[in-house]
């Protein structure tokens, strides 16, 4: 029954950390740790950048849960695996798939993984730390939803429906600059 918990322990954590992740970014990220975060928002010049201590934060709050739960403080071990869990997630996803620090490149072009990949794309194609949508790093919105919130912050209109004809597109539905430098691959 142990390994019940622990296991779920490690899953709730995961999801938890999703959330944590998101109210992170948003308001320390693009708040008052910006000075960190900046270097995520401009062209990468080696293999690390500024932002990396993020991920250094939070393994070291990981490794020391643990250290505390193997020491006797059941469940701060399993709620540091599951942070390691999440780091290992984010990591992947965020590093690897959408930035491609990699020395593979995929770029999803269907599904899920694309969604995922766009609405983080819509993230950096605001340039500056105000105005950005979608902090999520495992959950994006639909990326109609952010393209709607971008115009309407760049006071255009929004883009008709799929199902309208190109003759009765007007210009004023064209993507925005911030849509379309989303729609680039990641040359950072």
């Amino acid at each position: 029954m142990l390994v019940l918990w622990n296991t779920l322990i490690v899953l709730a954590t995961v999801a938890i950390m999703e959330v944590v992740a998101t109210l992170a970014h948003k308001y320390i990220m693009h708040g008052w740790g910006w000075g960190w975060h900046l270097s995520h928002h401009e062209p990468r010049t080696g293999w690390f950048e500024v932002n990396d201590l993020y991920a250094v934060v939070f393994a070291l709050l990981a490794i020391a849960l643990i250290a505390l739960g193997t020491a006797g403080y059941w469940p701060l071990q399993w709620i540091g695996a599951g942070m390691t869990l999440y780091g290992a997630i984010y990591f992947m996803v965020h590093d690897g798939l959408v930035h491609q620090r990699w020395p593979f490149r995929y770029i999803p072009r269907r599904g899920y993984l694309k969604r995922l990949y766009m609405a983080h794309r819509l993230h950096h194609a605001v340039r500056g730390k105000e105005d950005c949508v979608s902090f999520g790093f495992l959950y994006a919105p639909p990326v109609e939803k952010l393209q709607a919130t971008l115009r309407e912050r760049n006071g255009k209109k929004a883009r008709p429906p799929r199902a309208a004809s190109r003759q009765n597109a007007s210009k004023e539905a064209r993507p925005s600059n911030a849509e379309q430098n989303a729609e680039q691959p990641d040359r950072r």
